[in-house]
């Protein structure tokens, strides 16, 4: 089951993934397995930057998320 009731979702992310790889986008969603879908999603590898829209990242490739904009944490 896709979380949403998260207050992390719908907000700006930085993904940092296994490989020194690097995504910045929106979170639409995730799972119990931290699998993530991201919208609007930039592969981001030193300057340069890559657009690659939606995509669906498998859970053991995370590394870190951190949000890059204030997450409210009220109803």
């Amino acid at each position: 089951m896709w979380g949403k009731e998260n207050h992390i979702v719908e907000h700006f992310q930085k993904v940092k993934l296994n490989a020194n790889r690097t995504v910045v986008g929106t979170l639409r969603g995730f799972d119990q397995f931290m699998n993530l879908v991201i919208d609007n999603t930039v592969e981001v590898n030193g300057e340069e930057k890559n657009d690659i829209g939606m995509v669906v990242i498998r859970g053991n490739s995370v590394v870190t998320v951190e949000a890059l904009e204030p997450v409210s944490r009220g109803q």
